[in-house]
Formats: structure tokens, sequence, C-alpha cells
């Protein structure tokens, strides 16, 4: 099959993976699957996806920043929608820079992530909300940007925000986006 309906999906929760793939299969899509860096450097070899779905945060703290940054850097021309339940500013600024097309909070549908591919232009109508931004909402920005500054690293994103590690793990636990 050519590259131009070829998928890859960089997800390590299985379930899901299988569900997106399913779905994107009946779309009429060749699907592989992957769920780190190492599984998409081998898919690599022998596939060239004109597509790709990466979740922000893979199994074991691995970052999907770095599979974005391989898979622009393998095909500049690959539509790249990051998938996240972890989304803040500062991940979607980086995932931009690196290469995404898009980038989308969890929960997102097929639907959602084909509409993701097909947007090259930004939105001018985008709805702006009057909204403050409060001292939570940049606290959690904060330390998604340290977080990926980092590469994920617990310990040493602790280290750069001055707490202790197991505080950090906390926050990033009471904070999680299902």
């Amino acid at each position: 099959m050519n590259a131009e309906r070829q998928l890859l999906i960089v997800e390590d929760d299985d379930a899901f993976a299988r569900t997106l793939a399913r779905s994107f299969e009946r779309r009429g899509y060749e699907v592989l699957r992957a769920a780190s860096l190492d599984e998409v450097k081998q898919l690599l070899q022998s596939h060239r996806p004109g597509y790709a779905v990466v979740d922000l945060k893979l199994a074991g703290g691995a970052s999907g920043l770095a599979c974005v940054q391989h898979l622009h850097a393998y095909d500049a021309q690959m539509l790249i929608v990051v998938l996240t339940g972890y989304a803040s500013i500062a991940t979607a600024v980086e995932a931009i820079k690196l290469g995404a097309r898009h980038y989308l909070a969890k929960p997102a549908n097929t639907d959602d992530i084909e509409a993701a591919f097909t947007r090259a232009q930004g939105d001018t109508e985008v709805e702006l909300t009057e909204r403050t931004t409060s001292i939570k909402t940049l606290e959690w920005e904060r330390i998604h940007e340290t977080l990926a500054e980092t590469g994920f690293n617990i310990s040493e994103t602790a280290r750069r925000l001055g707490m202790h590690r197991r505080t950090l793990a906390r926050k990033l636990e009471k904070q999680r986006v299902k």
C-alpha cells in the first residue's frame, strides 16, 4: 500500500491503540503500530507512512516528542498529530516546533484526528476566552514546560523546579487527565 493511506500509531496503551487502529482501518488506512521510539525506528526501515498519531507520554516516562522529532526528520512531509491526556501549552508549542501538524487533547475521536491531518493553516476564528489564567494553571504549565525540557525526567524536573520529587509526583498524579 502507498504512503498516502499508511498510518503509524505510536501509543503504549495497547487497548487504545487497537481501538484507534480498527477505526482507521475501517476508513481505508493501512495501520502500523509502535509503542516506543525504538519500535518506530524498526518500522521505518520497511515502511514509509504518510500519517502518524503520536501519544505524548509513552511507557517508562518516554516522551512522544522524541518520536515526533524523529518522524519529522525521517520525512518532513509526514502529517503528524500528537494526542495526549497531559495537554499543556508548553508541550503543544514544542510538538509543533518539532514537526507535528496538530496537537489534540484526549479524548479525541477518529474524526478529530483525521480533521487535524488536513488542517494546514491556523484558525483566526478560534474563540478567545475572557477567563484569566489561574495560579494552578500557570503552575501546571510551568511543570509541563520543565518536563518537556528534561525529556520527562521527573527527578531532574523536580530539581529544576526546586521541589521534592514526591511532591512533583503527587502534583502530576492529582492533575492527571483521564
